[in-house]
């Protein structure tokens, strides 16, 4: 039947579907008055028609789409791949089930403005819609007609309409949402008319501003079994000139309600109403509102391309599940392209599968090779024709893969013939970004750990500070007592033997007195040894002179006759049980003559001081306080040169990596110089200077963690010209898990001639990494160790190396001869280890900690090292042999496993090759040797059958190595052979920390620091406080310390008005009574500006280093030398023959400029070639010109050497590529 509507003045269209639901509440509309629309509040399946008179001819025809046939799709077709959102879902479904074959394309017609009334009518047919549309003119009846009607049309439809949608529901033409998930349901904006009105009171507020109307209106939606309130904001259409009306009230709105149904699972069924605004009676106004067409064809534009792209999406799966089915494939899924952050849909045919018997299908899976994400989902039933189960995956923005696997729930699997199944995502990370966010994700937690660890280390540090502070207070207390106590006794002595007053020698008045009291003090000038003097002067202080001195006044002379009287007045100090004093002619520091009364001093009982008990006991709290304020200050103060001594360590171990890998620039370098894990790199190489010069192209060959890294290597890169033109570059992305990037360049693609530098390989270290790397075990074996067990420079380097390399975060043992003649109070933990034997010789093993480092050592129980001495007896190699075996079985039979085992010079050399020969094939198959020669004079033979066995060597300098490289025992083994310099310990070299000079001193105040020291030696020496340049010799008086070299320089000196110091000793005697001949010559002619110290004396040696201008080493030969290095760290510049290590540190100030440049290094001294007078006048004269004629300039080259580093930084990175290289 049809339902009268109220007149409308303006063109419509009604379009309603079907809906179960509550009318929300607030508002007005010409439904929002029927009682029983509210009554019965829960509608379901109401099917309305909304039909147009037929005389509405002049409104325009628009074209609908119509559904194609189902094999048939529309040209550049493409399966839309976003997720589709909640009201897309609900317009896929509500056009889907639009789609039934006897329906009729929807029209809408358009008109002019008129006065207009729709006809609403209810149909029970068995159609799934009523499409037609009548719109009809109406004169405008009452509201309550028009609800009245409403209402007998609502109570009349609703048991057929709840019969006709059960029936859809039956025939699956009624699509559901996804069975595991319920959308809330969302409001749909139909397009509005919009009046310009004012605030009504039916719950909307139009505001105006510009012909533009803005509506607020609150909805309320059902949501599973709630009610939620949405606000929301609509601007309106802008209203003509001519046609403009003001309307106080307006109804309006559209409202999308869902229904919410509880089956087995819960479907949501979209039901749209469209309202449309109805002016109230007394609210209109005579014109005409043109209505915004243009936004209103864009909105039903919108919902129809919503309508086809459900269309087009069933047919694609009905397409896929056709085609999938045909070809047998149990697996299909849509979108046929997947992407990240979308939801796609999988599709299995149960039947074509493992689990064809099975009542339940589930999904179970990851992303990106199992390594993200793990899912477990429940597939259900699809519409689709056939067995077909699906489910809803959301696929992260993370994934490049899916991986999964289907089966029951319990132990019947459907996984692809145990291949799995996989699906690869396109357009988001691949597995190298995919690599990297894990270890960003890794990164992250490893910081939050660092920061807990911090926090926890913080703490407990915070605690040991209370509990050391605690521990101090009592030491503080304690001592307190202790002085108190001795001071009580002191002067309970004394007060036994004080005076008031002595007859006609002293006396005060008033003779009752008190602390702070003032008094005469008579003093008879004819009593003492004062008699003849001009003034008198007290000096006093009180207790035993507690607190030093305290009273100090001249005095007067008195008018009294008896005798020759003075006296002062003199107040008494605070605290005083008694007064001390003694008479002088003058005031402190200046006087001569005293009366001290025969050295007992003068003491006076004060008759009315404090309670001794009181007394003492605040005397024991200020001794306290002092006690602890100077522990608090030598405390800060340590704290404060500690942290600066820390800060300077690793500022120039920051300079000197950055030196290291600016070393090889000439060849290849990055930019950045410090690679950053997960950045891009450019690698620099120059072939000029390599045996890849001249090729026509050079290739890259990279990989990372000592070519370790699971993605690496990587493809070879070929390099192309950089700006600058000498190097060629390539760019390369280096991952998270990075600590090493290594790399090696080729002539080809495919290989062919290869620069691998001499087969170290190329390594540049990387910073930022997640990935530490992993450390090396390495173990020295030796017979000497500073400070326990040294004779010369062996000693130091074992000792040195082996904190350095065990601060690049490596791990360290050494294995040592247990000598009777060691220094055991240098042994930290010292501790008996275990027993074992070898040779059918018992040997027990020590443990304990030398300068932090593990030292076992070896003792045999047959005496071979209770001699008294390191050296020198006549079995030392079949001491030394014992030794090397027993160090050897010592490794086998406790299991370690040491990476690199570091033998050193003819003594250890037999350790080279028993393992090579015999321990490598009982276990200790994981070593590599490494052999170096300190000194190559003695055990040639044996250090020749180590080189053979070895399998890197090295010696103590890169000159060296040259000038040593046609021996007989090295010459055949140059391949594995080379110098790496060695280092100086600079915590024992270190002028900031020095106790033996009288200033310390940084490159900062370098001037200062030196000259205290020059003046300090000269006292020290008896030599002239002169500003005079200094000569330093500090060396052992042997013919390869070129002995005759020094005497020439030391007269040279001399002449050019300089002073000369030497410090050293002879073991030859008759070269040392040479040198005491040219002492005692010296003495007598030269005793001020000369002093020759044959002997040894460690205080002394780092006086001279910091005293001296320059220090002088003319070496006939030195494989390395410390003495240059040692100089340069403490501010003196060296004087230098050109010969091995000397050559390899000293840069001449005038000829090496670009020599140094090749190391990353400023000149820094002065050298010479030959080895005559002339080569040492030549150096000589033009240092101590430059001392004389350029001060300045001479101050800023001692700052620039002290800033140089020669400590064991550097050379402990050799040592580390060298131990790798040798690992390879």
């Amino acid at each position: 039947m049809d339902v009268p509507l109220r007149p409308l003045n303006c063109r419509t269209h009604y379009k309603i579907k079907p809906f179960l639901g509550l009318v929300p509440q607030g508002t007005t509309s010409i439904f929002s008055q029927s009682s029983k629309w509210q009554k019965h509040g829960t509608m379901a399946r109401v099917s309305y028609q909304v039909t147009a008179r037929s005389d509405f001819s002049r409104r325009r025809q628009r074209k609908f789409s119509t559904r194609r046939p189902k094999d048939t799709k529309p040209r550049d077709f493409m399966p839309r791949m976003q997720v589709p959102t909640g009201t897309q879902r609900r317009n896929q479904k509500n056009d889907e089930e639009n789609e039934s074959p006897d329906a009729s394309p929807s029209k809408e017609f358009e008109g002019s403005n008129r006065k207009i009334g729709a006809e609403l009518k209810i149909t029970t047919n068995d159609e799934e819609f009523v499409n037609s549309t009548q719109v009809k003119e109406a004169d405008e009846e009452s509201k309550d007609e028009s609800n009245s009607g409403l209402k007998e049309v609502l109570s009349s439809t609703e048991p057929s309409l709840d019969a006709k949608i059960s029936q859809f529901s039956e025939n699956g033409e009624i699509d559901t949402v996804y069975e595991d998930v319920m959308e809330s349901t969302e409001s749909e904006i139909a397009s509005e008319r919009v009046f310009e009105g004012k605030v009504t009171t039916n719950g909307c507020s139009d505001v105006v501003e510009d012909g533009t109307v803005i509506k607020e209106k609150q909805i309320r939606f059902i949501k599973g079994d709630k009610n939620v309130e949405k606000e929301e904001s609509k601007e309106g259409t802008t209203i003509s000139d001519s046609g403009r009306i003001a309307a106080d009230k307006i109804d309006s709105g559209t409202k999308e309600i869902g229904i919410v149904k509880n089956n087995d699972v819960k479907r949501v069924e979209s039901i749209k109403i469209s309202e449309h605004l109805v002016p109230k009676p007394e609210s209109i106004e005579e014109g005409q509102i043109l209505v915004g067409e243009e936004k209103r064809d864009e909105d039903y534009s919108s919902k129809l391309k919503l309508k086809e792209d459900a269309n087009l999406r069933k047919e694609v799966l009905d397409r896929l599940a056709k085609e999938n089915f045909r070809k047998g494939n149990a697996l299909f899924y849509y979108p046929e392209v997947v992407k990240p952050d979308q939801d796609l849909e999988v599709f299995l045919n149960r039947s074509f599968s493992a689990l064809k018997n099975e009542p339940e299908v589930m999904i179970m899976g990851a992303f990106n090779d199992w390594k993200w994400k793990s899912f477990t989902i429940k597939l259900s039933k699809s519409h689709l024709n056939g067995d077909w189960f699906s489910c809803h995956i959301h696929v992260p923005k993370e994934a490049y893969k899916i991986d999964f696997v289907f089966f029951n729930g319990q132990d019947v699997y459907e996984n692809n013939e145990r291949k799995d199944f996989c699906i690869n995502v396109e357009g988001g990370m691949d597995v190298f970004d995919f690599e990297n966010f894990l270890l960003e994700d890794k990164r992250r937690e490893q910081d939050e750990l660092a920061l807990q660890q911090a926090e926890m280390e913080r703490q407990q540090e915070a605690q040991k500070q209370i509990e050391a502070e605690k521990a101090n207070q009592e030491a503080d207390r304690a001592q307190a007592k202790e002085e108190v106590a001795k001071r009580r006794r002191i002067l309970g002595e004394l007060l036994k033997k004080a005076k008031k007053s002595v007859d006609n020698v002293w006396y005060i008045e008033p003779s009752e007195f008190k602390s702070e009291d003032e008094v005469k003090l008579y003093y008879n000038r004819i009593s003492g040894s004062l008699v003849h003097v001009k003034d008198v002067w007290i000096h006093g202080g009180l207790n035993n002179w507690t607190d030093g001195l305290s009273i100090v006044s001249k005095l007067t002379r008195s008018q009294k006759k008896d005798g020759d009287w003075w006296y002062s007045n003199v107040v008494v100090p605070k605290g005083a049980l008694v007064l001390d004093w003694v008479f002088a002619d003058g005031p402190p520091q200046q006087a001569i003559v005293y009366d001290n009364n025969n050295l007992q001093d003068f003491h006076a009982i004060v008759p009315k001081s404090i309670p001794a008990e009181l007394y003492w006991v605040e005397e024991e709290q200020k001794i306290y306080r002092k006690l602890k304020e100077e522990r608090h200050l030598r405390e800060e103060t340590a704290r404060a040169k500690a942290e600066k001594t820390a800060s300077m360590k690793a500022l120039t171990k920051e300079r000197t990596l950055r030196t290291f890998l600016l070393s090889q620039k000439h060849i290849v370098y990055t930019d950045p110089l410090d690679v950053q894990a997960g950045k891009t790199v450019t690698v620099f190489y120059n072939p000029a200077n390599t045996v890849l010069n001249g090729k026509p192209e050079i290739w890259l060959r990279c990989s990372f963690n000592r070519w370790t890294h699971h993605m690496s290597p990587l493809p070879p890169q070929k390099m192309f010209p950089s700006e600058n033109g000498s190097h060629l570059k390539a760019n390369v992305k280096v991952p998270l898990d990075a600590y090493m990037m290594d790399f090696v360049f080729s002539e080809k693609e495919d290989g062919g001639v290869f620069d691998n530098k001499n087969g170290m390989d190329y390594h540049v270290p990387v910073f930022g990494g997640i990935v530490k790397e992993p450390p090396m075990h390495i173990v020295h074996i030796a017979v000497e160790m500073a400070p326990i067990a040294k004779v010369g420079g062996l000693g130091d380097v074992v000792t040195s190396l082996s904190r350095a390399v065990q601060d690049l975060n490596q791990n360290v043992d050494i294995i040592l001869p247990k000598y009777d003649c060691w220094k055991f109070n240098n042994v930290k933990d010292f501790q008996f280890h275990k027993s074992y034997s070898w040779g059918g010789t018992q040997i027990k093993v020590w443990f304990g900690k030398v300068e932090g480092l593990s030292v076992y050592f070896l003792e045999p129980q047959n005496g071979f090292f209770s001699v008294g001495c390191i050296y020198g007896r006549g079995n030392d190699g079949e001491r030394f042999g014992l030794f090397c075996h027993a160090a050897l079985e010592f490794l086998l039979q406790s299991g370690f496993h040491p990476d690199i085992i570091h033998c050193h010079d003819w003594s250890s050399a037999p350790v080279a090759w028993l393992y090579k020969e015999h321990y490598r094939h009982y276990g200790l198959n994981k070593a590599r040797v490494v052999f170096t020669i300190h000194n190559l004079e003695f055990g040639a033979n044996l250090i020749g059958k180590a080189m053979l066995n070895s399998d890197k060597a090295t010696t103590v300098s890169p000159t060296y190595s040259q000038e040593v490289s046609g021996n007989p025992a090295i010459a055949p083994y140059l391949f594995k052979f080379r110098g790496i310099l060695n280092g100086i310990d600079q915590d024992i070299w270190d002028p900031y920390n020095d106790k033996f000079i009288p200033l310390s001193y940084t490159s900062e105040n370098v001037i200062e620091g030196k000259r205290a020291a020059k003046e300090a030696l000269q006292q020290r020496l008896g030599l002239k406080k002169a500003d005079q340049p200094l000569v330093g010799i500090i060396t052992r008086l042997t013919h390869q310390k070129g002995i005759g070299l020094i005497k020439h320089a030391i007269w040279r000196t001399l002449d050019h008005n300089g002073q000369v110091v030497l410090l050293g000793s002879a073991p030859d005697p008759r070269i040392q009574n040479d040198f005491v001949n040219l002492a005692n010559q010296l003495h007598s002619s030269h005793n001020d500006r000369a002093r020759l110290c044959l002997t040894y004396d460690e205080p002394l040696s780092h006086m001279i280093y910091a005293g001296a201008d320059f220090i002088l080493v003319p070496s006939i030969f030195e494989p390395c030398g410390l003495t240059q290095l040692i100089a340069m760290r403490y501010g003196s510049i060296p004087i230098v023959r050109k010969t091995g290590g000397l050559y390899d540190t000293v840069f001449d100030v005038d000829h090496d400029k670009e020599r140094a440049q090749v190391y990353c290094l400023e000149p820094n001294g002065f050298n010479f070639d030959g080895a005559d007078a002339a080569g040492v006048d030549y150096a000589l004269n033009r240092a101590i010109s430059a001392w004389y004629n350029g001060r300045e300039w001479f101050n800023s080259l001692c700052k620039r050497v002290m800033e140089q580093d020669w400590s064991w930084n550097r050379p402990a990175l050799d040592y580390l590529e060298l131990y790798r290289a040798a690992r390879k």
